[in-house]
């Protein structure tokens, strides 16, 4: 039976082994995925996430509920020796060992692309797990709970101010996003107002959102100019030692959170621990078939889809001829790979992929959005609804959409949910606290000397000791 291992778990993997459960027949491939977590993240929801307009367990796909006939490892791919067909797979606990295989499947996904900026790796936080937007989110609300308690001061204004770096969609999305969630918060603190809280976007470019339309993004940046935020065009981030962000204007922001979106990369530690062909840019070379190589040959046995691929865009309409890396283009790449993996394992030819962006739409906030498609726009409510739309359809699995449309249909009528959970970083604080513990041991009094030997025969005694005086009550 062919051996089929899939390595990453996010869109593009989780989608493979989805679709070949559905295509392969019964016995006639086995299939395993790795990837360090157990879930797929549904990362478009995770800008929501941030604001708690989102439950956090409904924007993941357990891997092991919804793939049936799929070995789910938790574990990482640290190597790949295709020469022999053989994948090095390290978990949390316990040695690494080798996995043989016939067709490798490489998925990994991208991380956060960062630059040596001083203070950044230490202050600063991504958006690309679950874990991160629930972090920001949490940071977010206790930083209120401390600022309602301080006076107006340098202090209460590093808590209440927000910095977010890049200004593509994830960074607009989450930035616009935690504004709607400071605005409400403000309501609930009779100590804080609006004007106490300060939001900064930084971007290196000269517009913001490329994926839109000048006109759209520039209708983006004068609703946030309304809401209070400000975006620093032109403008490049050259420090952020003790969350003081330093920006190439030489303005300085003091803050106690930095949310850094300015692109992403392919994940180094698959791409650099193999031996699979990888072009300029960091990403595995792959044929438009979703076969691993180039146009003019063919690494037989290898695979690829997703943000650490490069896949020629057929439409002409990539950037560098190649797909970009959003979800829009893993998912569609995903199901492809899986038809043309089975046709392989059955002696027919795979298919090229080809798929035209359909369009952009992205949230900012409550009842605030913006969809592109072509010359086509529309913004406020409507776009809004448009984006709450198509990713709840986009949400694999119905079990998964209707929680994310349960809470977003309670949120309608309940309101945002604002509980702040920080302290689950840190479950045990209180137990630690009030625990009883062991009294030290009591120190070991030391032996009395010995007796001095008696003395010789002509020598005199030793005295006698005195009894001691006790004091008078």
């Amino acid at each position: 039976m062919p051996r089929i291992l899939i390595v990453g778990g996010g869109y593009a993997g989780f989608y493979t082994a989805w679709k070949l459960e559905k295509h392969l027949r019964k016995g006639e491939a086995e299939v395993t995925i790795v990837d360090p977590l157990p879930y797929m993240t549904y990362q478009p929801f995770l800008p929501e996430v941030a604001a708690g307009s989102i439950e956090a367990r409904h924007s993941v796909v357990a891997l092991r509920r919804h793939l049936k006939r799929t070995t789910v490892v938790t574990a990482k791919v640290t190597g790949i020796d295709h020469a022999n067909k053989v994948a090095t797979i390290t978990p949390p606990m316990g040695d690494s060992w080798q996995h043989e295989y016939d067709q490798i499947v490489v998925t990994a996904g991208a991380v956060s692309r960062t630059f040596p900026i001083p203070g950044i790796a230490d202050n600063a936080i991504g958006l690309k797990t679950i874990e991160e937007a629930v972090a920001i989110r949490d940071r977010l609300m206790s930083n209120f709970d401390k600022a309602a308690s301080l006076p107006p001061g340098p202090d209460r204004d590093r808590l209440l101010t927000v910095v977010v770096v890049g200004g593509g969609f994830a960074g607009i999305e989450v930035f616009a996003e935690l504004r709607s969630l400071a605005s409400s918060l403000v309501s609930k603190y009779p100590t804080l107002t609006f004007d106490d809280t300060h939001f900064h976007l930084i971007e290196a470019m000269g517009r913001i959102m490329p994926e839109v339309s000048l006109k759209t993004s520039e209708w983006v940046l004068k609703n946030l100019a309304k809401r209070g935020a400000s975006v620093h065009l032109d403008t490049q981030v050259q420090g952020a030692i003790d969350g003081n962000v330093a920006l190439s204007t030489g303005e300085v922001i003091p803050t106690d959170l930095i949310v850094w979106t300015a692109g992403v990369m392919a994940n180094p530690t698959v791409v650099r621990g193999g031996d699979l062909p990888v072009e300029e840019r960091g990403r595995i070379r792959t044929r438009a078939d979703l076969r691993v190589g180039s146009e003019d040959e063919v690494v037989e046995g290898a695979w690829a889809a997703g943000d650490v691929s490069a896949v020629p865009d057929l439409t002409g309409g990539g950037v560098g001829g190649y797909c970009v890396p959003n979800a829009q283009h893993a998912v569609r790449q995903a199901k492809l790979l899986a038809k043309n993996l089975v046709a392989v394992l059955r002696g027919e030819l795979p298919k090229e992929y080809y798929h035209k962006n359909i369009g952009a739409v992205a949230g900012l906030g409550l009842w605030v959005g913006v969809f592109q498609s072509g010359n086509f726009a529309l913004k406020g409510w409507i776009a809004w609804l448009a984006h709450r739309g198509y990713h709840g359809l986009a949400m694999p699995s119905w079990e998964r959409k209707w929680r994310v449309l349960w809470g977003w249909w309670n949120n309608f009528w309940l309101g945002r949910d604002m509980v702040n959970l920080e302290t689950v970083q840190n479950p045990r604080y209180v137990f630690e606290e009030f625990a009883a513990r062991p009294r030290p041991p009591k120190p070991v009094e030391a032996p009395a000397p010995a007796a001095a030997p008696a003395a010789a025969a002509g020598g005199s005694a030793p005295a006698k000791k005195a009894p001691a005086k006790v004091a008078a009550n």
